[in-house]
């Protein structure tokens, strides 16, 4: 199912939302509608992606040939509770491409797209995953953290970018190429943890990591009503609570795999309650950390799972 509207990334609309005119093209856009600016260049293409991560893929595809504004680019914004700007709108008017996660994750990205009648090619990120919701159950859709689904976005980004620069299209292919086996280290190290760790448990907070646990072989105890409580933004029962925190204080899982993004007063209680029991805590976030990439990013987190989890 997807994502509830108050959980979504929401877009500020009304009658006065007006284009700004003049602005220069940027790398990053944060919630607070500064960008850092660079000059703009015709010989560009123009890039909007939804979330830092996918706009540091585009920039590892494209170089020098591309000019990406990331929507969301602040570590400490929740992405779910992102607001858009005047300034994210009038970078999707003029983008050439376009990559959205999908899946309910950033609907704001395609309602900002019909308001400027772009003509953009568009990656969704969901619908090159393949990924569907399992029969009685909700689409998990951070696919970024499914190293699979990451390699097609590649291969998707490539092909836009090729239509839209014909004469760079082989130096996108072999960029994309490039990026796709530096992914096969971060594949082998999962396969690593399943011949190692296969079967034992671990927490969530939240979905964002399953995708990585899954392919690492472990398996999730979290009560689902907990994990899905927390990323919708509702309050979990005491009962649901006191069934997680019991993951802890039995030493039921062998590590906690932490959303920092979306911390509150339960989630930090589950923190609280593995730390006194000794067990491991492994942060992750929905957008990229500052002065990280996509790769070096996702090592560390799957180096982080590996090490919780040989402790």
């Amino acid at each position: 199912m997807p994502m509830p509207p108050s959980r979504r990334l929401a877009l500020v609309t009304g009658a006065s939302l007006v284009l700004l005119a003049g602005c220069g093209s940027s790398s990053d856009s944060g919630s607070d509608g500064n960008a850092s600016q660079r000059p703009a260049s015709s010989s560009l293409i123009p890039v909007v992606a939804s979330t830092n991560v996918y706009g540091d893929i585009v920039e590892q595809i494209g170089g020098a040939k591309v000019d990406v504004t990331s929507v969301i680019s602040d570590p400490d914004q929740d992405p779910h509770s992102y607001e858009a700007n005047t300034q994210n709108q009038l970078a999707l008017s003029k983008a050439k491409v376009v990559v959205e996660n999908g899946g309910g994750y950033d609907d704001f990205i395609d309602r900002m797209l019909k308001s400027s009648n772009s003509s953009a090619e568009v990656i969704n990120a969901v619908k090159v995953s393949g990924k569907t919701a399992p029969k009685g159950g909700e689409l998990n859709e951070h696919v970024w953290y499914d190293f699979p689904t990451v390699r097609k976005i590649a291969d998707n980004v490539a092909a836009a970018l090729g239509k839209a620069d014909p004469g760079s299209a082989a130096a996108f292919t072999k960029n994309a190429e490039t990026f796709k086996a530096k992914l096969q280290p971060l594949e082998t190290k999962e396969t690593q943890i399943k011949k190692d760790h296969g079967g034992e448990a671990v927490a969530i907070t939240e979905p964002v990591p399953l995708y990585m646990i899954d392919a690492s072989g472990l398996v999730n105890k979290t009560p689902a009503e907990f994990s899905e409580a927390i990323e919708e933004g509702d309050d979990v029962s005491p009962k649901i609570l006191q069934a997680t925190l019991a993951q802890f204080t039995d030493k039921q899982v062998k590590a906690l795999v932490y959303n920092e993004q979306t911390s509150g007063p339960q989630t930090e209680k589950a923190e609280a309650a593995a730390k006194a029991a000794g067990i491991p805590v492994v942060p992750v976030t929905e957008t990229l950390p500052q002065g990280k990439d996509y790769l070096g990013w996702m090592t560390a987190n799957v180096d982080a799972l590996a090490s919780a989890l040989d402790k």
